[in-house]
This record gives C-alpha cells, structure tokens and sequence, in this order.
C-alpha cells in the first residue's frame, strides 16, 4: 500500500499527489501540518531530513519528491508520463529542474503577495520577476504543437511544473505574453487531478498563519 506524506499547500507534495491521482493509484494520504509535526520521531523515522513529501511503499521509504515522480514511473508504468524519445525526454527533464531551481527560488520575494502579506522588498521582487520572465519564456519556447510538453499526453513536466505556475498571477506574475503556456495552464488546471489537489481556502490560511508567525517570531 502506499501512503504519502504531504502538506496540501506544498508544490513538492503536490506534484506527487498529482501523480498519483494521474496514474489511477490505490493511495493513503497522510496530512503533516508544518506547524512542527516534520520534527516528530515517527515522521523523522521516515524522512530524517524531516521535509515533505515522503512516500512510504510497504517497508520501502522515498524521499525527495522528483526521487518520488521517478519510483512511481518506474513501477508503475502505465499510464506512461514519461516520453520516449530523446528530446521529448530531455524537455520534460529539463522543465523538471528548471522548475525546481530556477522557478521556485525566484518566487520567494513573491510570497508576500501570493499569501496577501504586508512586506516584501521592492528591488527583490523586481529581480524575481526577470528571473521568472526568463524561464516562462524558455518554457513558452519549449511548447510545440502538442497540448503538453514533450508530449500528447500528461507528463512528469506537468506535474512539476503544472503545480507551480498556475499560483503566479497571485504574485503579481501575468501570463498573457505567453499564449501557449497561458493555454496549457488551464488546459491541465481543467484536469480531475489538479482540480482534486488545488489547494483549499483553509489551507492556504493555515499556511499563511504560520507565515505571519514565523515573521513576527
């Protein structure tokens, strides 16, 4: 059986969670309230790194979360989210990472506004916003003709990706000088799955009262 670890306002997590739900998995989804329960024994016994997400199948533990997206390919092929061929791989791949090191940091000037936050410095957030600009655009490049990237079909590039994107208007971050992308977000936020794991109004308010705490702490 397999139990995910997550936190619902985690993009990390959520890209597993999509994934799962996109591959049609029999799963247990186990809440961790980052409010302190990453630092308890039983979840330090699964992740000693104490982050989310963490997948646990039977006796084998998984963490890190594109570690996660690439187990769940592996053993569950079908349906396939990953391509076969060179350049479909290496697009999805390279969406992958570029999300995970370019994207994510980049939004964190941005946090004040996605969570309605008084702050924010002004010179960081410009900074943010070309370094966002940079990559919206090389993944508008990616884009071809086909409705996902690298593919007909849903991928692991939309899992990473697919989480992350769609919460850019709420830091101030248009999408309309990208056409393609702006049509493959609502294309893929139409999905079951994405609509199923869209964060709630409740969790964003948990997150943010833990964002004003940490702030005022």
């Amino acid at each position: 059986m397999l139990t995910l670890y997550h936190a619902p306002i985690s993009p990390n997590s959520r890209r597993v969670w999509v994934t799962l739900l996109e591959k049609g998995l029999e799963f247990e989804l186990v809440e961790i309230k980052l409010d302190g329960e990453q630092f308890k024994p039983d979840f330090l016994a699964i992740n000693p790194f104490h982050h989310i997400p963490a997948l646990v199948d039977d006796d084998f533990n998984v963490v890190e979360s594109l570690a996660i997206l690439d187990y769940l390919e592996a053993k569950y092929r079908t349906p396939a989210m990953l391509p076969q061929e060179a350049q479909d791989v290496a697009t999805v791949r390279m969406v992958q990472l570029v999300t995970v090191n370019e994207l994510l940091p980049a939004m964190n000037p941005l946090m004040f506004q996605m969570l309605d936050l008084p702050g924010g410095d002004p010179d960081k957030i410009e900074q943010a916003q070309q370094k966002i600009a940079t990559v919206l655009k090389f993944f508008e490049h990616l884009l071809d003709d086909r409705p996902f990237l690298g593919s007909d079909n849903i991928t692991l590039a939309e899992a990473v990706a697919g989480t992350v994107i769609p919460w850019l208007p709420r830091g101030g971050v248009s999408l309309s000088d990208y056409p393609k992308l702006s049509a493959w977000c609502d294309r893929i936020m139409a999905r079951p799955a994405w609509q199923t794991t869209n964060p709630t109004p409740e969790a964003i308010a948990a997150f943010k009262s833990i964002m004003s705490a940490r702030m005022a702490g």
